[in-house]
């Protein structure tokens, strides 16, 4: 009989995540496979799951519900601030990763979704929240 993954073991995986539309989003093929260990929550509790029970060269598919992934969408994450707030040497362009720190003291990780000569608009979303994701994930091994 196989060995199956179990909480508390070390496993190395390889997978590749898709949007709904089957669009990739990202994958670990061509480098090396992830590890982590089942139970640590280092990863998303469905592929925790997921891999728990498997044996080693296995490969499935999970697809995780937005609110399982990264949370919904909120609109209220979304801001306008003044053009001046933002520092002249960082390029504003749709798309442009910012970081900042919010009122908690916490970091913000904020996207550039428009902008003009006045304002900047941000989103301190996940840039995959509100996505239903879909994973297909291969045991590579199991320490």
């Amino acid at each position: 009989m196989m060995t199956q993954a179990k909480a508390g073991d070390t496993v190395h995986i390889h997978y590749t995540g898709k949007l709904g539309d089957g669009t990739a989003f990202e994958s670990s093929e061509g480098r090396e496979p992830v590890a982590f260990t089942i139970g640590e929550g280092k990863v998303l509790p469905a592929l925790e799951s997921a891999v728990d029970g498997m044996e080693e060269g296995s490969t499935q598919t999970v697809t995780v519900n937005s609110d399982e992934a990264f949370g919904p969408r909120r609109d209220e994450l979304v801001q306008t601030v003044e053009r001046s707030r933002i520092p002249t040497d960082v390029p504003v362009e749709k798309g442009t990763r910012l970081s900042a720190v919010g009122p908690d003291g916490n970091r913000l990780s904020l996207t550039v979704t428009d902008f003009d000569d006045e304002t900047v608009t941000v989103d301190a979303n996940h840039p995959l929240a509100g996505e239903d994701l879909t994973f297909e994930v291969t045991l590579v091994s199991i320490d």
